[in-house]
C-alpha cells in the first residue's frame, strides 16, 4: 500500500478554512459527524469521485482508481471541514507512518486553532 498526500485535498480543505467552512467540534465528535455509507454514495452519485476525493487527504495509488477504497483520512462531511475529522486523521496517520499526510493535518490543525 503507497498512500500519499492527496494535494488537492488539501487545498480544498485550506480554501474551506479561508471562506469560515469550519465546525470547530472536539476530538471524539468525528464518530458522530462523520458522513455515512448512504450519504457517501450519495454524495459520489450527485457529484463523481473526484469531488468525492477532494474531501480525503490520503490516496493510495495501489487501489483501483474510480473507488472508494482508493481515498482515506477524510476531514468534512461533504460541506464543511471537521477540526475533530483533522484531529482523528492525524491520529492515524501517525500510527501508520504516513509522515507527509499527518503534518499537513498537523499544520491544518493548528491553522484551524489559530483562525
Amino acid at each position: 500500500m503507497s498512500t500519499r498526500l492527496n494535494k488537492k485535498a488539501l487545498e480544498h480543505a485550506r480554501s474551506l478554512l479561508r471562506t469560515g467552512d469550519v465546525v470547530r467540534d472536539e476530538r471524539d465528535d468525528w464518530s458522530e459527524h462523520a458522513p455515512s455509507t448512504d450519504v457517501e454514495n450519495a454524495f459520489i452519485d450527485k457529484h463523481g469521485m473526484d469531488e468525492f476525493a477532494l474531501w480525503h487527504l490520503g490516496e493510495d495509488t495501489s487501489a483501483t482508481e474510480g473507488t472508494k477504497g482508493r481515498y482515506s483520512f477524510p476531514y468534512g462531511d461533504f460541506r464543511r471541514l471537521h477540526r475533530c475529522a483533522v484531529i482523528s486523521a492525524e491520529s492515524r496517520a501517525g500510527q501508520y507512518d504516513h509522515t507527509s499526510i499527518e503534518k499537513a493535518l498537523k499544520d491544518l490543525l493548528s491553522d484551524i486553532d489559530d483562525d
